[in-house]
């Protein structure tokens, strides 16, 4: 059941809609510079409040938005006088998404960033054509883009978000009925609470080695690899004929070679998929090669792998 805080954060996204507002997330490391100049110490903007998450005084917000953000329980106390705003919404292909403030060092945080960008266009150009009543789940939710995107896609689809992280599922389910899309919510790590056949698993799983192994944030093996290629194994299982899995992650290349690529290729072969598999981005996260966990690795690219279910 939705509680006040929820329909505040819902009534929070159609203001800002109604307002005309945007906002584009950029990576942990440039948003750390931005907000590090001297002239970007204090929210000017509803853009600087809800996007850069800085602190912000009275008269920032109209009214009705201060009015609604207090409502959903988003505030903190900043110092000074000044409140900050726990969450932030950012646009994307035209939809408005709730996720976590910046920095995103909580243990329930919600994460949205350039691979969310980067994961939508992938959807979107792989779904042309998808059948509208398509069976769709999307493994690790997160802010929901991955099933909202491929809904917009599918019309009619039957759309199931799954993530470990209850907030996230709360702030999936929120942008869901913003962007007037239906969908199941399951709180699950494994497909295992997910009946019947999948038409189309989508997935965008962490992909860097957390020093912590926070489930959420930490790759696994294959310098970090491993939860890509055990969300592939599980997918491939439960495709229905002619079903496919579209998973955006990242590879760590090793002199020139791809642990991850040849581990998919493998284990989906063997569950009777094809798979097609390339990069989308051949560098990034660089700053992680400077750490011992991956002295041996040349880069980490970002790659996109499309498996389809023999029919």
């Amino acid at each position: 059941m939705r509680t006040a805080e929820d329909a505040a954060l819902l009534a929070l996204l159609g203001g800002l809609e109604a307002r005309g507002y945007g906002f584009v997330t950029a990576t942990p490391a440039t948003h750390a510079r931005v907000i590090a100049r001297a002239d970007r110490q204090e929210a000017r903007t509803v853009a600087d409040v809800f996007g850069w998450s800085l602190p912000f005084a009275d008269g920032v917000l109209d009214d009705d938005l201060r009015q609604v953000a207090e409502a959903a329980g988003i505030l903190d106390d900043a110092g000074d006088g000044k409140r900050r705003s726990r969450v932030r919404v950012s646009s994307l292909h035209g939809k408005l998404f709730l996720h976590s403030a910046h920095p995103t060092d909580d243990r329930d945080a919600v994460f949205l960033g350039p691979d969310s960008y980067r994961f939508a266009d992938l959807i979107a150009a792989e779904l042309v054509g998808c059948p509208h009543t398509a069976r769709i789940v999307d493994i690790g939710t997160g802010s929901g883009v991955g099933g909202i995107v491929a809904a917009g896609c599918c019309p009619e689809s039957a759309v199931t978000m799954t993530d470990i992280n209850p907030q996230a599922l709360r702030l999936a389910s929120i942008n869901a009925t913003h962007n007037r899309v239906e969908a199941e919510f399951v709180l699950t790590d494994k497909l295992d609470a997910i009946t019947g056949g999948i038409d189309v698993a989508l997935a965008n799983p962490p992909y860097i080695i957390d020093a912590e192994e926070r489930e959420y944030r930490h790759g696994g093996g294959l310098h970090g690899g491993q939860a890509s290629l055990d969300m592939a194994v599980a997918a491939a299982e439960r495709l229905n004929p002619g079903g496919r899995l579209i998973l955006y992650t990242g590879s760590a290349i090793i002199r020139g070679e791809d642990p991850l690529r040849d581990a998919l290729a493998g284990a989906l072969t063997a569950r009777g998929c094809t798979l097609r598999y390339r990069e989308i981005d051949p560098d990034v996260f660089g700053e992680e090669l400077e750490g011992p966990l991956y002295a041996d690795v040349d880069r980490i690219a970002v790659v996109a792998a499309v498996a389809t279910k023999a029919s």
